[in-house]
């Protein structure tokens, strides 16, 4: 694993530990509601109080009964939990995280919640344990931007999915680009800030490995999110989707 990968990996692992979702910095005065309260019910406080991302991904899915899901990056598997709802007992969600700590934080919640249609898998989203062709829709939730090297991710997101699946993306971006004295303070990346890159780049690199209708559905100042400082590009939380084509 590269030193990115363990400093990212530690650093969620001692938030599983701890239960205190500081995802991305302390010093924030408040988490942002990223979900509507109807969304979260029935859900346990384990699931809830440990979400991570930046974004809802999965209402921008448009998710149907049957599909098949993967989310990359699952955490303790809020979005996996809310995508099983939405595709029933007919479907599957799969969650993959690299983080141990996560994983078993996913599987009690899992066992807690008597879901059946769900299943973690501990792997890099750089190299997914996961079929060529086999998934209906992609979600992830303010993960891509940890990964050291984006394209891969892409890559094997496009490898995963079937013929006219589909990804949904909740990340954070930036306008501009961190001087390269920030993208060198590995404590900030695994913190979700310094390893974000253009959104241009980012929607640049998707349809280099083949996505096609590319979206910026929204993009949101992420102040409340991050803390910024003096030196940094603009920082945004966007949600973006994309198409693989059909043939």
């Amino acid at each position: 694993m590269s030193e990115i990968h363990e400093i990212v990996q530690k650093r969620y692992g001692d938030i599983a530990a701890s239960g205190v979702n500081t995802c991305c910095g302390t010093g924030m005065t408040q988490q942002p509601k990223l979900y509507e309260d109807k969304q979260l019910e029935g859900l346990p406080v384990d699931v809830t109080g440990l979400s991570l991302g930046c974004g809802d991904p999965v209402t921008i899915a448009d998710l149907n009964p049957g599909e098949t899901v993967l989310d990359l990056g699952s955490g303790a598997g809020i979005d996996c939990f809310l995508a099983a709802r939405q595709v029933g007992e007919a479907g599957y969600v799969i969650g993959v995280d690299m983080t141990p700590a996560m994983l078993e934080k996913a599987n009690a919640n899992k066992e807690k919640m008597s879901v059946t249609n769900v299943e973690f898998r501990q792997g890099q989203i750089e190299s997914l344990p996961v079929d060529d062709n086999t998934i209906d829709v992609i979600i992830s939730n303010c993960v891509i931007n940890l990964a050291p090297d984006k394209r891969p991710v892409f890559a094997e997101a496009f490898r995963v999915l079937k013929p006219g699946g589909r990804v949904s993306i909740s990340d954070i971006v930036t306008e501009g680009a961190f001087t390269e004295e920030l993208r060198a303070d590995v404590e900030k990346w695994a913190e979700c800030v310094t390893g974000a890159i253009d959104v241009a780049e980012y929607t640049n690199m998707m349809q280099q490995v083949g996505f096609v209708d590319i979206q910026v559905v929204d993009k949101v100042d992420a102040k409340d999110v991050i803390q910024q400082r003096e030196g940094m590009p603009r920082i945004f939380s966007a949600r973006i989707t994309a198409r693989k084509p059909q043939n």
